[in-house]
């Protein structure tokens, strides 16, 4: 979209803020308190972080492509190669770990700074009936 680009001053763009773990309002680097889980609020401005509804939608999505992706490579590797068990494991395991915990903080802060961007809220009956 075109105002994906659009930031107004100081807020970081719609990538950096994803990547980086950015708070959306303010550009500090205060998204996540532990690998994954978001901090209650931003340390710099107090943007409530709580606010925001995420949930697991990242974490399926992710699980699904990474599984895929890690499959074929691991057939690959072994029609290829044909390595021992062990070197599957060595490769595979820490590949799979890393790719979930990366993907997961950047796509869950991808949602976060979308729902901040467009305002998004829960729906009520008053949506509906225009007030």
């Amino acid at each position: 979209m075109a105002d994906d680009k659009v930031t107004s001053k100081g807020q970081p763009g719609f990538g950096q803020a994803a990547l980086f773990g950015l708070c959306p309002q303010c550009g500090g680097k205060t998204l996540f308190s532990g690998l994954t889980q978001f901090a209650p609020r931003c340390r710099v401005c107090g943007l409530d972080f709580a606010s925001f509804n995420v949930g697991d939608g990242p974490a399926a999505f992710l699980t699904t492509i990474i599984g895929a992706l890690v499959v074929v490579l691991a057939v690959i590797v072994e029609f290829k190669f044909e390595p021992p068990w062990w070197v599957h494991v060595l490769l595979w395991a820490p590949l799979i770990v890393a790719a979930t915990i990366w993907g997961l903080r950047v796509s869950k802060a991808a949602l976060l700074c979308s729902e901040y961007r467009r305002k998004a809220g829960e729906a009520t009956g008053r949506d509906l009936r225009g007030e």
